[in-house]
């Protein structure tokens, strides 16, 4: 079984690792709702407020494919806000680019972070090929032309065709462009408490 879908059954919840193949009957949190091993249908003992919290993070980083160095840059810098740490640190994730490109067009986070490193991305007609470049309000995300007929987006119109961007996004499938309209929300697929996280790195 993917590594991928063994990080979702052990959390116990869609992480959302492989972009479309989690929607479908074929996701393996949806055939095997349990942990992976021989073990894993048993039910396991009650966590520490500790060890909830470390879940949490734990799957917030998974989410985002993340080193820890990393993802605990983005919670202390939301940390510093001082109030509503937690809607900072969803805000920090979701603009970068990798993101705002998984959440575009429809693909893992894994697969969009190659797409960008491999110069196939535009911000504003200009290839940018850092992941983790933030993405502002006003910035016009697109698949460089000279990209669009390669083997990765081969699929892309199909998928595209009946998918719809969160509200914050708005997307010209044509074009394979989108412009993010706003600072980037909660989605409610996330399925995380982000304010465990906040309290973990605050200790």
């Amino acid at each position: 079984m993917d590594v991928k879908c063994k990080i979702c059954r052990r959390a116990g919840e869609k992480l959302f690792l492989k972009g479309e193949r989690c929607f479908s009957p074929k996701c393996a949190l949806t055939r095997k709702p349990y942990a992976p091993g021989m073990h894993g249908k048993k039910r396991g003992k009650r966590l520490s407020e500790f060890g909830a919290q470390l879940k949490e993070k734990q799957k917030m980083r998974e989410m985002y494919g993340l080193r820890e160095k990393q993802f605990r840059n983005y919670a202390e810098s939301a940390i510093r806000q001082k109030t509503h740490s937690g809607k900072k640190l969803i805000e920090l994730l979701e603009s970068r680019l990798d993101s705002v490109f998984s959440r575009a067009f429809a693909m893992p986070r894994k697969a969009s972070r190659q797409i960008v490193s491999h110069g196939h991305v535009l911000v504003n007609g200009r290839k940018v090929n850092v992941s983790s470049y933030s993405v502002k309000a006003g910035d016009v995300v697109k698949i460089r032309p000279q990209s669009e007929n390669k083997g990765v987006f081969a699929n892309l119109d199909t998928v595209l065709q009946k998918y719809n961007p969160p509200a914050w996004l708005s997307l010209d499938k044509s074009k394979k462009e989108c412009k993010v309209l706003n600072r980037p929300v909660d989605e409610p697929d996330l399925g995380i408490n982000v304010n465990s996280i906040i309290e973990y790195y605050s200790r």
